[in-house]
């Protein structure tokens, strides 16, 4: 599903996520009591999850609706109304009774949400949901009509018209990425795999930081069994977006999808620095640990302190105030590994008996010291280091995650 009505943040369509694990279920679903005994209100309910999950969202909605009325409390009831709603929304023409139809459906979704479904589409779509349902216009007037004529024919599922208009805003624009993006989708909804992966990569030609692709072509590939590809797909999803939660859920439906799990990567340091002035900074270490484990730990803290009193200042020379930084926290932590591998009075062989210690020195010796900050320790401070290092190092980034974090793929028998 995607937020209609020219608002080009994308959102992933609906149909391909209940082909990897579907949003609601007919069989698994448990409403209230009172409901399980009418057997109308469960028919009902079965024909609507079923039109649901076959992608007919407009003929699903005014049943979800009745159903609401009967049961207020089913959550994937509330929850296929909203998200039918927002399909809808892109089939009206007035801008302010579109936005307060989105706007209704995400108060629909938060209350799905408290009533138990947590499914990955409805995460996904309350993180990328506007709370008033507002839209952002492309400023070609003729641009956003041609986008609006393909939104509006997709919600129907009238893809070779969607197609039509989406070509026409691609060929307005042709650095318009959701214009391809979307011929791609449209493309992908008629099961045309081969000119969907082509209007996909396009749209990753023409801005390769944009996660929503990626993300797309991977569902794809995991509906058509090709699970290798997928997963380079959803690795370079997250490595586009790493902090938008949507990228990792789509690792994770390809984990689940395998039988796999992904996997945590941490380190627990066991020293931190507070500071409260430039003259006084106070380091704590913690006094269980063995000496050897110690001794680590108080370099990476000492590398954390001078980063604070007067590192930074060097290094940042623009920005006025202090932040945690990539480079702060990758010279921390290399300093620690490289007091390891320096070690020559046997301390070595007892730090690196601990877990932490371990997969440091692990990161350290593969040079995955700075990917690691990045994607699996990052802060606010740090984070504001990620596109430019993105910029120079893409491939270094999937490295890690296909290394450390995404199982293989399975073999094909």
């Amino acid at each position: 599903m995607k937020l209609p009505g020219g608002w080009f943040i994308a959102i992933a369509l609906l149909c391909r996520l209940t082909l990897i694990s579907p949003a609601v279920s007919a069989q698994d679903s448990n409403p209230t009591p009172a409901s399980a005994s009418d057997a109308a209100y469960q028919a009902q309910r079965k024909f609507a999850l079923g039109l649901f999950n076959q992608n007919h969202h407009l003929e699903a909605l005014p049943i979800f609706q009745q159903l609401a009325k009967q049961n207020p409390n089913d959550a994937d009831v509330i929850f296929g109304w909203g998200a039918c709603l927002i399909d809808h929304s892109a089939t009206v023409s007035d801008d302010l009774a579109a936005n307060q139809e989105r706007a209704q459906a995400r108060e629909l979704l938060l209350r799905a949400k408290q009533l138990g479904n947590n499914s990955q589409l409805l995460l996904n779509l309350l993180e990328m949901l506007p709370e008033d349902g507002s839209i952002q216009h492309d400023k070609n007037g003729d641009v956003d009509q041609a986008m609006r004529d393909g939104e509006s024919a997709f919600a129907k599922n009238d893809y070779d018209a969607a197609i039509v208009g989406y070509s026409r805003a691609f060929r307005l624009d042709p650095k318009k990425y959701h214009a391809a993006l979307f011929i791609g989708d449209a493309y992908f909804a008629k099961k045309d795999f081969e000119n969907a992966t082509a209007w996909y990569e396009r749209a990753i030609q023409i801005d390769p930081n944009v996660e929503t692709a990626y993300r797309y072509q991977a569902d794809m590939l995991i509906k058509n069994g090709e699970m290798e590809k997928a997963r380079t797909r959803a690795i370079q999803a997250v490595v586009a977006a790493p902090y938008n939660g949507v990228t990792w859920r789509e690792l994770q439906a390809w984990a689940q999808v395998n039988h796999a799990a992904l996997t945590p990567v941490h380190i627990n340091a066991a020293g931190s620095v507070t500071q409260n002035d430039d003259q006084h900074i106070n380091i704590t270490v913690d006094g269980s640990k063995p000496s050897g484990v110690m001794s680590v730990w108080i370099i990476y803290s000492m590398t954390r302190a001078t980063w604070s009193t007067s590192e930074f200042k060097k290094h940042f020379p623009a920005e006025p105030q202090y932040r945690h930084s990539l480079a702060e926290e990758a010279a921390a932590l290399q300093s620690a590994a490289s007091m390891i591998s320096a070690d020559k009075r046997g301390k070595s062989k007892e730090a690196t008996a601990d877990p932490d210690v371990a997969l440091l020195r692990k990161l350290s010796e593969a040079k995955m010291i700075e990917p690691y900050v990045l994607l699996s320790a990052p802060d606010q401070g740090i984070a504001a280091d990620y596109a430019a290092y993105r910029a120079q190092h893409r491939e270094q980034l999937e490295q890690y995650l296909a290394q450390f974090v995404v199982p293989p793929a399975p073999v094909k028998q």
